[in-house]
C-alpha cells in the first residue's frame, strides 16, 4: 500500500492517467473503450496483469511482489487522434512509458462490442511490497565502523548490445538512484563498501516494461548489464 492507503493497481493507473493528461492536453479518463456515440477522446482502461521476474528474499527482508499491468489506451471519433499523437510522440521521447502497437487485433474490439480504432497497449511495472519485520534486541555491543564509498559507472543494453536509455537504476535501501544517458551509461556515486566483508552490489532497474534486479561487481570498471525484453 502506498502512504494514502492506495493499492499498487490504484496507484499506477492514477501515475499513468496523470502523465497522460499532461501528455494529451486534457483529462483522460479511466473507463472501457466508449461507442462512437459518445463524446471524442482518450480512454484508459487496464486490461490484464502480467507476472514479471521475481527477485528470491534472503534473511528476514522479502522483496515486493513484482508484476506488470497492461492497459489499453484507445480514441473514440477522429477528435481523439491529435491527442493520441501527442501521447505516442511523449512516450516515445521520455522513455518513461513504453508504448506496444499491438491494440488492432479484431477479437479486442469484439470483446469490448465497439469497433475497432487506433489504440496503443503500455505496459506498466508495479509492485506490491511487503513491510520490513521489527528489528530483533541488540544483545552485543555495538561495534562502528567507517565504510569505504565508491562509485559505480556502466552500461545498460538491451539485444545486440543496443543501448538502453531513460532507464532508472537504483540502490535499493537508499537515495542512490539516476537514469542511464542516451548511450546507455550511469554513474551511482556513493556506493558503500565493507572491505572486511567484499561482495557484489545489488541494483534495481526499471523501464521500458522492465523491472529486474542485477548483482554487479563493484571492482568492474565498467559494468555491463544486459536487459532482456519482457516475456509476452
Amino acid at each position: 500500500m502506498s502512504t494514502d492507503g492506495r493499492g499498487p493497481i490504484e496507484t499506477a493507473t492514477a501515475e499513468l492517467a496523470a502523465w497522460l493528461t499532461s501528455a494529451a492536453g486534457e483529462a483522460v479518463p479511466i473507463g472501457p473503450p466508449r461507442t462512437d456515440g459518445e463524446a471524442a477522446g482518450l480512454t484508459l482502461w487496464p486490461m490484464e496483469l502480467r507476472p514479471a521476474r521475481q527477485t528470491r528474499s534472503s534473511g528476514a527482508v522479502r522483496e515486493p511482489y513484482r508484476f506488470t499491468i497492461r492497459y489499453l489506451l484507445c480514441v473514440t471519433g477522429p477528435a481523439g487522434l491529435p491527442r493520441l499523437d501527442r501521447v505516442l510522440t511523449a512516450a516515445t521521447r521520455d522513455g518513461r512509458y513504453p508504448v506496444v502497437l499491438e491494440a488492432g487485433a479484431a477479437p479486442l474490439w469484439t470483446a469490448f462490442g465497439t469497433a475497432p480504432r487506433p489504440g496503443l497497449l503500455i505496459d506498466v511495472p508495479a509492485q506490491v511490497d511487503h513491510p520490513t519485520p521489527a528489528a530483533p534486541p541488540v544483545l552485543r555491543p555495538l561495534r562502528l565502523r567507517q565504510l569505504e564509498l565508491r562509485t559505480l559507472t556502466g552500461r545498460v543494453i538491451g539485444p545486440e548490445e543496443q543501448p538502453l536509455a531513460a532507464m532508472r537504476v537504483e540502490l535499493p535501501g537508499t537515495s542512490s538512484v539516476t537514469r542511464t544517458d542516451p548511450d546507455g551509461r550511469f554513474l551511482i556515486v556513493g556506493v558503500p563498501h565493507d572491505p572486511e566483508h567484499p561482495g557484489p552490489v545489488r541494483l534495481r532497474l526499471t523501464g521500458r516494461g522492465l523491472v529486474l534486479t542485477a548483482e554487479v561487481d563493484p571492482a568492474e570498471p565498467d559494468i555491463v548489464i544486459v536487459c532482456a525484453p519482457p516475456t509476452r
